[in-house]
């Protein structure tokens, strides 16, 4: 059982500092942010599929998959490090050493993170002298300064925590994400830092992550794009001394709460892309198999032809049916039904049941959902998207000016 906490972060975790400060890096807004615990950490991370990836992903994704002890990470946003060859490869590791220095750790005991312009250099004058200033800002109220830091366009801060009831006791989990634009499935512009005080073995903790991440920031989309920095880590210091085993009922209950934080922060994003006004569930069922399933999702919320219809309140099912069938899935578009919320649109047999006043209603709530049945076996999948507005077009042809 979990129960979400008012206001919560990553610090509502026992063990956990951080702080988030305006560095330089940006012309005003915080722009660097620190995660520290007082324990040694479990560390588990899913990153991006692109094969263009950045120097700060490269560095954390070796110190994770070699399963050994963190205890901080180090974000910066406004400049993502990104396609910056040996130079920015080198810069990356030089903060992350002087970050180690000044708390007294390892370096491979800082996970590094960045976000913001691909192909700049950091400016590493100003970085590192932020990285002095940053340390003495760490503190159990600085979930939400570091929740500031490190976002780029996003309109809202997201931050989140909760308790988890579990046999012997109760153990929190604290996260802060980013994340409006450049956003598909498999990771994209965006972050996501989860800490708990539980106490989990690393491979435990690193299989629950993925599994959680699969079924939540994988099946997003908010312009299709995968990109270059994309990162979930997960922190675990066991300050409370409660367990969580592979196997037994406390395995279950943390998944289930991991579950419900990432899709938590998975659907603030997409609530959040860039321009967004509609928040979108799309259900597919009556799959003959998941990945069938999956494919009709993706290509629904990835098509940007449906993602025009929901902003205009324009309920053209045609276009979902021609991303279903463009999508690779296994389908009979005869079988096929769609209803927005409880209003059905299609039928089986190309039955077309639209009420144009009961559409244009729920299209114009800020939150529906489209439920596509494909009466082709006992396979589901939910996946968020948002509609495109001229707002979107806008702050991406802008993005560096």
């Amino acid at each position: 059982m979990h129960q979400f906490i008012e206001n919560g972060t990553i610090t509502t975790v026992n063990g956990f500092k951080a702080a988030g400060i305006h560095c330089g890096i940006k012309k005003r807004k915080k722009d660097l942010a620190l995660i520290y615990s007082e324990l040694p950490c479990s560390a588990a991370g899913t990153f991006t599929i692109n094969k263009v990836k950045a120097a700060p992903l490269i560095i954390s994704k070796k110190a994770i998959s070699g399963k050994k002890p963190v205890k901080a990470v180090l974000v910066n946003s406004g400049n993502a490090n990104a396609c910056t060859g040996e130079e920015g490869h080198n810069d990356a590791k030089i903060s992350q050493k002087h970050c180690a220095e000044l708390l007294g750790i390892k370096p491979g005991e800082v996970l590094i993170s960045s976000t913001g312009v691909i192909g700049k250099r950091l400016p590493m004058e100003t970085f590192l002298s932020g990285i002095d200033k940053i340390i003495p800002h760490l503190s159990e109220e600085g979930g939400l300064d570091a929740a500031q830091a490190i976002m780029t366009t996003d309109k809202k801060m997201k931050s989140y925590a909760l308790k988890v009831k579990l046999e012997g006791g109760t153990v929190k989990m604290g996260a802060i994400a980013k994340g409006s634009g450049m956003i598909m499935p498999n990771m994209a512009t965006m972050l996501a830092f989860i800490t708990t005080d539980a106490k989990i073995s690393q491979v435990l903790l690193q299989k629950m992550l993925k599994k959680s991440v699969q079924n939540t920031f994988n099946k997003i989309s908010v312009d299709g794009e995968t990109s270059t920095n994309d990162m979930v880590v997960v922190l675990a210091n066991g300050h409370s001394e409660i367990a969580v085993k592979s196997g037994s009922k406390n395995e279950a209950m943390f998944q289930e709460a991991l579950d419900a934080l990432c899709r938590k922060m998975a659907r603030a994003i997409v609530s959040d892309g860039e321009g967004a006004t509609k928040l979108v569930t799309i259900n597919v069922n009556g799959a003959k198999s998941d990945k069938d399933a999956n494919l009709v999702g993706k290509a629904v919320a990835n098509s940007a032809l449906v993602k025009t219809a929901i902003y205009g309140r324009d309920a053209n099912w045609g276009r979902i049916m021609s991303a279903a069938g463009m999508s690779g899935a296994s389908l009979d578009p005869t079988k096929m039904s769609i209803s927005f919320d409880k209003v059905p649109i299609l039928l089986a047999g190309y039955k077309i049941v639209l009420d144009e006043a009961a559409a244009f209603e729920v299209l114009s709530k800020e939150e529906f959902e489209i439920n596509i049945n494909l009466e082709a076996g006992k396979k589901s999948s939910t996946w968020w998207t948002c509609d495109f507005t001229e707002e979107y077009i806008k702050i991406n042809a802008d993005y560096r000016t």
